[in-house]
């Protein structure tokens, strides 16, 4: 939506600006980055709800381990896109807070598996479940049917932001 000169709302559809940029594009960045930058925020704020010692980086460790189950380092390691050392710190930390623990892989005697301990996954749940209540009254006044779509486009985009 773009405001012109009288304040009134117009859907800007295809427009270049002088530097070639389309519109589209250009509102997309501004509003990723301003999802992004919240989001960012609110992850050290989760973080520290589940415990005040926990970095902010290591939350989507938990929430992996809450949605997945048991996981290999690598995996993690693979899926938040950091290093073996760095992983390594981040689990060795996470273990002394007792949020996760390791445990021989029955697949590979020779492979760890991360779990969460059940203090663990106590308070990563309790802490979503907080999440959660906040996105549905902040948009109480949304329709059912505009949050499921933008929960399938923000999947979408994932997906394409996964390749």
């Amino acid at each position: 939506m773009h405001e012109d000169a009288n304040g009134d709302a117009h859907r800007v559809t295809g427009q270049v600006t002088p530097s070639g940029a389309d519109q589209e594009f250009l509102a997309l960045e501004r509003e990723l980055t301003v999802l992004l930058r919240r989001a960012r925020a609110n992850q050290g704020e989760m973080a520290r709800e589940v415990h005040p010692d926990l970095e902010s980086s290591a939350y989507g460790l938990l929430i992996r381990l809450d949605e997945l189950g048991g996981q290999r380092a690598t995996e993690l390691a693979a899926y938040i896109g950091v290093g073996k050392a760095t992983m390594s710190r981040q689990l060795r930390a996470l273990e002394d807070l007792g949020l996760i623990a390791r445990q021989p892989d029955p697949a590979d005697g020779r492979a760890w598996l991360v779990t969460l301990t059940d203090v663990g996954r106590g308070r990563v749940g309790k802490v979503r479940e907080a999440r959660r209540a906040r996105y549905v009254s902040q948009l109480a006044h949304w329709d059912r049917h505009e949050v499921s779509e933008l929960a399938r486009l923000l999947h979408e985009l994932n997906g394409v932001m996964e390749r």
